[in-house]
């Protein structure tokens, strides 16, 4: 059975496990570090995918500053790219982010290669910053009306 529930702190190491697992295809190691201090401290909220008792999906949203929901930390174990968790998760996401009704827009960044993914869902881009994550890892911001 496959639910989407709220991250607790038991569940770093297994969404440090599935950050991991897209590294280096999808993850500079050097954003590792970066990734545990949100996981000490989720801002927003923040959301796992648990596939009978293991976590094969994480990710969330955060409210910006200019009041935009921006989506935070989405992955999934990479041994499960193309089974439709990154669908569910983003569906959610969104679902979540309509159901709090003050949100105009949804962004987010994420790499060229995973860019049309998120386009399926309605995001566009608006920049690109080479080389913006890491070296040879370039960064596509987007956004989506809501």
């Amino acid at each position: 059975m496959t639910i989407i529930r709220p991250y607790v702190v038991g569940d770093k190491y297994a969404c440090l496990a599935l950050f991991d697992s897209n590294v280096p295809d999808f993850f500079d190691p050097t954003e590792r570090d970066l990734f545990v201090e949100f996981l000490d401290q989720p801002a927003g909220h923040y959301f796992c995918i648990d596939q009978d008792g293991q976590i094969v999906g994480c990710g969330g949203f955060a409210r910006e500053a200019r009041g935009q929901a921006r989506f935070t930390w989405g992955m999934v174990d990479q041994a499960r790219h193309g089974d439709g968790l990154g669908r569910l998760l983003t569906e959610h996401r969104l679902q979540e982010i309509a159901k709090a009704g003050d949100y105009s827009e949804a962004d987010l960044s994420t790499t060229p290669r995973i860019a049309p993914f998120f386009e399926k869902f309605g995001f566009v881009e608006t920049g690109r910053e080479k080389d913006g994550f890491a070296p040879g890892m370039d960064k596509v911001r987007m956004i989506k009306p809501l």
